[in-house]
């Protein structure tokens, strides 16, 4: 067993978790930051892509949308390389209901939300792929941002703070001693070792696993409802600003440009169990048929991957059993003293990838207002490591750096112009990352391809590099390949499904997949 000991231990490795540890961090905090699997690899990982300007809100949710434009401003000061600045518009096309456009408009000004009203024409010489129906349109301060980026800006800075980061340590059980949190029992999933956590306060920010946290502490049920929606990557950029439908939102009213893809989103049902989100082809279907009303041609573009993630909605007695589309975005902060009767733990559940900051302000200020212990929040200022440049995100960046070192560096990845030495830095730098781990942080097997060639090779590196046996690069190999495949097969039609049969050929025909040897147990991943 392995002890240590955090002023702090944060639960939960999404960016509202990373926010968390590096406020607590900065404010001088010794803070220990848990996550059972790899960083951002749930909700913050798996969402459309969309840096809220607010506007999407002005209607329903006035403080929302201001809180929305707020925090934009500020992620384009500390973290702009998560960010690229593509503007965005809210478009009312034939058969949308006018008055609806019209309470926008009267909203935006209320709050005082900057947008601009251009003219059709005017919207189809920028974006001549957008639905000629259009009859009015809006133009908003909408971005995208890799959530990754942005989980791991977050933990990077608490690192540099002294913060630790423990990836694949799963929560076992929370000790209460006199009514008070005192030590968080941990499972390393790698190793089955057991690590025990010595703290004064805890901060649950499991997302939709929030629930199970909180009973491990003897708390009453926390009444968290995942939201579950499905999105679709297509190979191409098919608009340069985001493009939403200027109506109630619904299904499928998003397209988002972000890196070399545009994304769709998104359907919203809610998923009996955050961790089997199941991709229905019918709700493939509606997000095609959602595409076509805003891009007409949509169906005929090349859908790469399809993925569901799981939003922590707070629970809402108005709202029906099924129905999470009317469930509050709002976050809730849930005191266990006087809930519960157990103090120094905190349970945060709902918000938005683009107001983490603010969340992990305000979860931080009430540590500090139930410790006694007041320190000033600096992390509107503060840049990550990184972004210190202010020069957010340009989708032709990657291609300026490899246009630089295109006669020493190989290309692992072409879709993604993912280099041989950034991909060993990262291996060398995260020894323990599987395949998919450092997909998640330079995007290989992102691209057309989905994995199918550059996989290979990554697996083959990893071998020659001394980081991987042969049966453990082999191993790593089958496991990024399963699940690529879980985003490939609700999508498989026409094109697709050849390619996927060519790539099918290739490794179980070619590289005989199933009898590369197989690792010990105990390997790593």
């Amino acid at each position: 067993m392995t002890r240590m000991s955090a002023d702090l231990v944060v639960i939960g490795g999404g960016v509202t978790g990373a926010g968390v540890a590096r406020d607590a961090a900065m404010r001088g905090f010794r803070t220990i930051l848990v996550e059972r699997a790899d960083i951002a690899q749930g909700t913050s990982g798996r969402f459309h892509g969309l840096l809220h300007s607010g506007a999407r809100y002005v209607v329903a949710d006035p403080r929302s949308a201001m809180e929305c434009a707020e925090e934009s401003a500020i992620l384009r000061r500390i973290q702009a390389e998560a960010i690229e600045d593509t503007g965005g518009y809210f478009v009312q096309f034939a058969g949308d209901d006018p008055d609806y456009a019209d309470r926008w408009v009267e909203s935006a000004r209320a709050i005082g939300l900057p947008f601009e009203e251009i003219d059709v024409a005017e919207l189809l010489r920028r974006e001549p792929r957008v639905n000629p129906s259009a009859q009015r349109a809006m133009h908003v301060a909408d971005g995208s941002v890799d959530g990754w980026r942005l989980a791991w800006g977050a933990v990077d800075s608490a690192k540099a703070y002294g913060a630790k980061v423990l990836s694949y340590l799963e929560v076992c059980g929370i000790e209460v001693t006199d009514g008070q949190a005192s030590a968080v029992r941990c499972r390393d999933r790698r190793t089955d070792a057991e690590v025990v956590i010595d703290t004064g306060f805890v901060i649950n920010a499991a997302g939709p696993w929030a629930g199970r946290i909180a009973a491990l502490a003897g708390c009453g049920e926390v009444e968290v409802v995942p939201g579950r929606g499905v999105m679709l990557a297509v190979g191409h950029r098919l608009v340069h600003s985001t493009v939403n439908r200027l109506a109630v939102p619904g299904d499928g009213d998003l397209i988002v440009p972000a890196h070399t893809v545009s994304i769709i989103g998104t359907t919203d049902v809610r998923a009996d169990d955050p961790d089997r989100l199941w991709i229905p082809r019918v709700e493939v279907q509606q997000m095609l048929d959602a595409g076509e009303r805003l891009v007409p041609g949509f169906r005929q573009a090349r859908i790469v991957h399809a993925w569901a993630g799981a939003r922590p909605l707070v629970k809402d007695a108005r709202a029906s059993g099924t129905d999470t589309r009317h469930l509050s975005r709002g976050m809730v902060i849930l005191d266990h003293a006087s809930r519960d009767g157990v103090r120094g733990l905190l349970t945060v559940i709902g918000g938005k990838l683009t107001t983490y900051r603010l969340m992990a302000k305000g979860l931080v200020d009430l540590m500090c207002e139930q410790l006694g212990d007041p320190r000033p929040c600096t992390t509107d200022t503060e840049p990550v490591p990184g972004s210190e440049s202010g020069h957010t995100h340009q989708v032709s960046q990657r291609l300026r750096d490899r246009e630089n070192d295109r006669l020493t560096e190989q290309l692992l990845c072409e879709c993604e112009l993912v280099t041989r030495r950034m991909f060993t830095d990262a291996l060398h730098e995260n020894p323990d990352a599987s395949l998919d781990d450092l997909r998640r942080q330079l995007r290989l097997g992102m691209g057309s391809c989905q994995g199918g060639f550059c996989s290979t090779r990554a697996a083959a590196v990893a071998c020659a590099e001394g980081e991987r046996s042969a049966a453990e690069a082999s191993d790593a190999l089958r496991l990024f390949l399963s699940n690529r495949w879980l985003g490939l097969w609700p999508i498989l039609q026409g094109d697709q499904l050849r390619q996927a049969v060519l790539d099918n050929w290739i490794i179980s025909g070619t590289l005989d997949a199933e009898h590369l040897p197989v690792a010990s147990s105990g390997s790593r991943r």
